[in-house]
């Protein structure tokens, strides 16, 4: 049986885990394919949910909601579990574990959702730089100190220039941008970028942030360019570019987070881009089409469920059709139907029917 790992967050974390719960174990349930949903037994705050505790508090439970995710991810990672769903956390404790496991975030951006063959790879650089460290707290000021390193940096790049192959198998990346605030670092990165580009064979331009910002502005980026960036500026512009490149909504996207450390390095985590919606908490008007697509990939990659994705894009096409989303992307819907909509778009039965798998593909 595969084991999929799910850690929820507060806000409408629970509402988008039973969508990802729902989703998963009805296409599962449809190939006839047996798995089990392995839930962290903390509930992790978002940062909504620490507001109104003193800054001494905030900061413990920070540490506690870290200390067990990073826990939770390195047993399922420990036990060979490949793939585990994470809804919104507050940030504070997310980074510190992508920190700590090294993580960096990818997105494929253009061509059809689900596709195979992005125009656009985005990773983003979530182990080292200014997201990362801790804080040190003194009478009216915050310290928060953090660091980059060439060891770091190597390991982005090679996990980009291999994501690229995968993505691209003609030829890889045909450009690669590194996109970092440079300047600030007395030129170090600057001699680690030469040195991975020379161990590569291959062109990497490192710009400024505002550079790479014209350059979108005023030529737009070639098909199969990488763009390996600081997480400053990579989780600002991430929106833009899904605009841009993805001619999406951050609601209806999911992503993937790759773990760089080897103890770790075979657990993917996947989530939705979207935040933790608490003013939504409760409401069943959260946008679940993240969670589904999140499902999908995961049912199709590690489950065993070939043919999820395009189905369950299918379904959601059928969706768009007739109008039928959430109020966020101008409709009318409830979260609820909305799963009920794509479900009854896929001919799913439900888990356990194993006889759906067929009918599935089919109206892929």
């Amino acid at each position: 049986m595969t084991v999929v790992g799910l850690a929820v967050g507060r806000g409408t974390g629970a509402e988008v885990a039973g969508v990802f719960e729902r989703v998963l174990g009805q296409l599962a349930g449809a190939f006839g394919v047996p798995v089990r949903v392995e839930r962290a037994e903390r509930v992790y705050h978002s940062y909504v949910s620490l507001r109104g505790e003193a800054p001494e508090r905030i900061a413990a439970l920070t540490a506690q909601d870290a200390a067990h995710y990073e826990g939770f991810c390195r047993g399922l990672a420990g036990r060979g579990v490949s793939a585990v769903f994470r809804t919104a956390i507050n940030a504070q404790s997310l980074y510190l574990v992508r920190q700590r496991l090294r993580a960096v975030k990818v997105d494929g951006l253009g061509g059809p959702p689900g596709g195979v063959a992005p125009e656009l790879l985005l990773v983003r650089d979530q182990a080292q730089g200014f997201y990362t460290g801790e804080n040190r707290h003194g009478p009216g000021r915050v310290v928060r100190t953090m660091e980059f390193t060439e060891e770091i940096t190597n390991e982005v790049i090679d996990c980009a220039l291999g994501r690229a192959r995968l993505l691209w198998p003609g030829g890889g990346a045909a450009r690669v941008v590194m996109a970092y605030k440079f300047h600030l670092l007395d030129g170090a990165l600057d001699d680690w970028v030469r040195g991975a580009a020379a161990r590569h064979g291959v062109e990497i331009r490192l710009c400024q942030p505002d550079t790479v910002n014209r350059d979108l502005i005023a030529h737009g980026l070639p098909p199969r360019t990488v763009v390996v960036a600081g997480n400053e500026w990579a989780d600002i512009m991430h929106v833009v570019l899904l605009d841009r490149f993805g001619g999406e909504r951050q609601e209806s996207r999911f992503t993937e987070n790759v773990h760089l450390r080897p103890d770790v390095a075979g657990l993917v985590e996947f989530q939705t881009v979207h935040g933790s919606a608490d003013d939504l908490e409760g409401r069943d008007a959260v946008n679940p089409v993240a969670a589904i697509r999140a499902a999908a990939a995961v049912a199709e990659r590690h489950v065993g469920c070939p043919g999820a994705v395009a189905a369950v894009e299918g379904a959601l096409a059928g969706l768009a059709d007739r109008g039928v989303c959430t109020a966020d992307v101008g409709g009318s819907a409830s979260t609820g139907e909305v799963v009920a909509g794509v479900l009854a778009g896929l001919g799913v039965p439900g888990p356990g029917a194993g006889a759906g798998a067929d009918a599935l593909v089919a109206g892929a």
